[in-house]
């Protein structure tokens, strides 16, 4: 039931990070504060397709 996910920069809009999420019990889009290394500085990382 985990799908894989990535996860894109809100700032710069590169796509740096991968994750698995169940869909089932977290049908939103997932949000994580990360480190993105071509703004380098944390930043916030929303789901994308």
């Amino acid at each position: 039931m985990r799908d894989i996910i990535t996860l894109g920069c809100t700032t710069c809009k590169r796509r740096n990070y991968t994750t698995t999420k169940n869909k089932r019990k977290t049908p939103q889009k997932l949000e994580f504060k990360k480190y993105c290394r071509f703004c380098q500085s944390h930043t916030l990382h929303k789901e994308t397709k």
